[in-house]
């Protein structure tokens, strides 16, 4: 079985990579610059862009499975051209596919894909934890984050644990059809992730909660428009029930827990100045 990793060298698509040569499955990854992909030993790494049909007429040759993205590009451009992908992978005998989630609607591609003949899964991961890694620079240097609306929470989730949901979807039967909520064990405000990382870093950090107005002061700096901004006021001021829901999905579908968020602070601990275990 040959299964198609797109978006190989991403936070998912990586650990997705090490999941499936786990199992014993032959892997082929499509990255935009396989020169610089570092992938394991016995992958089998080819060019090209999701966003460019032209790029991808040999990509599916011989694949009978596919993890797919629905973005692409440095800005994470969504994909238009989600129609002459799905020919492309019905043509090539494709059966099976994944589909990592970039938004709460259904995209092009998605919509494609849900009217083809494929065996179809959509994972639909909450906040990564791998997001927290935005507090790195501030807590090496100073030991304090700033961030706003402290009361919120968050069921983040492991990348390892889409990983692993994806794994089982691609080689194993029962889920065609489905949507696949993914969150962690946990729902987190931002004060309690930090306790967290205090914890496993073995050292005093400190919040400083920010006001509306300095969230929204940094967020323009950073480059966002009025609805950019907009859009991210309502998620933080009137969350969706789904963001801050633990539900027991990687559980049921990979046999074992999800990974705590302490977990992941323990794999990533050097980023913020600590010793990785």
């Amino acid at each position: 079985m040959k299964i198609l990793v797109t978006g190989a060298t991403g936070k998912v698509g990586r650990l997705l990579v090490d999941a499936l040569l786990a199992g014993g499955h032959a892997v082929r990854a499509l990255t935009r610059d396989p020169r610089r992909a570092n992938l394991p030993a016995g992958v089998e790494v080819v060019a090209g862009d999701l966003g460019a049909t032209e790029s991808l007429n040999e990509v599916f040759a011989g694949v009978t499975a596919a993890h797919l993205i629905t973005f692409h590009g440095d800005d994470f451009a969504p994909l238009g051209n989600g129609e002459e992908i799905v020919a492309l992978a019905q043509r090539a005998g494709v059966r099976r596919v994944t589909v990592l989630k970039g938004d709460v609607t259904r995209s092009p591609l998605e919509q494609a894909i849900a009217a083809s003949g494929l065996e179809w899964t959509f994972l639909a991961p909450v906040e990564f934890m791998s997001n927290t890694l935005e507090w790195a620079e501030a807590i090496r240097t100073e030991g304090v984050v700033r961030e706003g609306f402290a009361a919120m929470k968050s069921a983040l989730i492991h990348e390892a644990d889409i990983a692993a949901v994806a794994a089982m979807a691609l080689t194993t039967d029962g889920h065609a059809g489905q949507e696949y909520l993914l969150t962690g064990p946990q729902a987190l405000t931002p004060p309690e992730r930090l306790q967290i990382l205090e914890k496993v870093l073995g050292r005093p950090l400190r919040f400083v909660e920010l006001s509306r107005d300095e969230i929204v002061g940094r967020w323009r700096a950073a480059g966002f428009g009025d609805s950019d901004v907009e859009f991210f006021l309502k998620m933080r001021t009137e969350p969706p029930e789904a963001g801050y829901t633990v539900l027991p999905t990687v559980e049921q579908v990979t046999g074992r827990p999800a990974r705590t968020f302490a977990r992941w602070v323990q794999e990533h601990a050097a980023a913020f100045g600590g010793v990785a275990s």
